[in-house]
C-alpha cells in the first residue's frame, strides 16, 4: 500500500521481499474469504482497536473502510457484506486481487526485488540485505519498513526484527484474534466441533460483541471471539477467572424469550422445546 501511494506521488519505489513471492500472508488470508474490513459505523468499528484507538482514529479516518473496499472494486474485486457484518470480495479469495494489485504496481514503475531479508541499516544509512548473490545495500531518500508480527514465521512474519531496532519494540509480541481453550464434554466435542454459533452476542467485561464464533474441539474462536481475545488474553496473563457470557438469541428481549419458552407441553423433551420456541440449533442447545 505504502509503495502504491508513493508511487502514484510520483516517486521511485523498490520493494525489497525476504521471500520468494510476495504477499504470502494475503494469499494464507484469502483461504478464508479475505475478509478485508467491516461494514459496521465508523465509531463503533474504532472501538475494536482498543488502548490505539487514539493513536489510530486519523489514519482511519482518512482511509476509512468504504475507501478500501473502493480501492479493491478499482482492482476489479467486486465486494458483498456477509451475514456478520465483514466485508469480503465475491471471488472469497486473494489471488485474482493479488494479480491486479501487481500489475497495477508494475505499471506505475515499483520494482520489486525478491529474495532480499532486511539486515539492518549500514552507518551512512543504506539499508543492508541478504540476497542469494551475497550482500546488498540500497540507499534511499526515505525507507518504509513493513517488517510484521510473530504469527507466521514459514510466511515471513518471524518476529526477529526487533534486534535490528533496538528500543522500538519494547514489549515482547503477544497473540492476538485467537481462540481460546474450553474443556468441552466428550459429548459435544464429538458431535459439535467445527460447529459455527451464528448470530450471537459475546460478553466478557464490559464488552459485549456481535457475530459469529466456532466450537472447536479444544475451545472456541471466531469473529465474536477475536474482538475479545486482548482483553481475554490480558486477564488469562494476570491469572484471573475468565468467564464468557453467550447470547445465544441477542435479537430476543428477556421478557420475549420468557414467553416463547412458558408453556412447555409435556410431551415434548427439552432439546425439541428450545429448538421450536426459541430457535435454537443443535449445538446452541447442547451449550444451553
Amino acid at each position: 500500500m505504502a509503495a502504491e501511494a508513493a508511487a502514484q506521488a510520483g516517486a521511485s519505489v523498490l520493494v525489497a521481499d525476504h521471500m520468494p513471492s510476495p504477499a504470502r500472508k494475503l494469499l494464507i488470508a484469502g483461504r478464508g474469504g479475505l475478509n478485508l474490513t467491516h461494514s459496521e459505523a465508523l465509531p463503533h468499528f474504532l472501538k475494536h482497536y482498543g488502548a490505539a484507538e487514539a493513536h489510530l482514529a486519523p489514519h482511519i479516518h482518512a482511509f476509512p473502510p468504504e475507501t478500501l473496499i473502493a480501492w479493491a472494486e478499482g482492482l476489479g474485486q467486486a465486494c458483498f457484506i456477509g451475514s456478520s457484518g465483514h466485508v469480503f470480495p465475491r471471488a472469497m479469495k486473494a489471488s485474482p486481487l493479488l494479480r491486479a494489485w501487481m500489475a497495477r504496481l508494475s505499471a506505475l514503475g515499483v520494482q520489486l526485488l525478491t529474495r532480499h531479508r532486511w539486515l539492518g541499516f549500514a552507518p551512512d544509512g543504506a539499508a543492508r540485505f541478504a540476497t542469494p548473490n551475497g550482500e546488498a545495500q540500497i540507499k534511499a531518500s526515505a525507507t518504509v519498513l513493513a517488517l510484521g508480527g510473530a504469527s507466521w514465521p514459514r510466511l515471513g512474519s518471524n518476529g526477529t526484527w526487533p534486534a535490528l531496532l533496538p528500543g522500538i519494540a519494547t514489549r515482547p509480541f503477544a497473540p492476538s484474534n485467537m481462540g481460546f481453550a474450553i474443556p468441552w464434554s466428550e459429548h459435544l466435542r464429538q458431535r459439535f466441533a467445527g460447529t459455527p454459533l451464528k448470530r450471537i452476542a459475546v460478553s466478557f467485561a464490559d464488552i459485549t460483541q456481535r457475530g459469529e464464533a466456532v466450537v472447536t474441539e479444544a475451545g472456541i474462536e471466531g469473529g465474536a471471539i477475536y474482538a475479545l481475545s486482548a482483553a481475554i488474553r490480558d486477564a488469562l496473563e494476570a491469572q484471573r477467572n475468565v468467564t464468557l457470557y453467550l447470547d445465544l438469541r441477542p435479537d430476543l428481549t428477556l421478557a420475549g424469550l420468557s414467553t416463547r419458552l412458558a408453556g412447555r407441553q409435556g410431551s415434548l423433551s427439552l432439546s425439541n422445546h428450545l429448538r421450536r420456541n426459541a430457535g435454537l440449533a443443535p449445538v446452541g442447545i447442547a451449550l444451553v
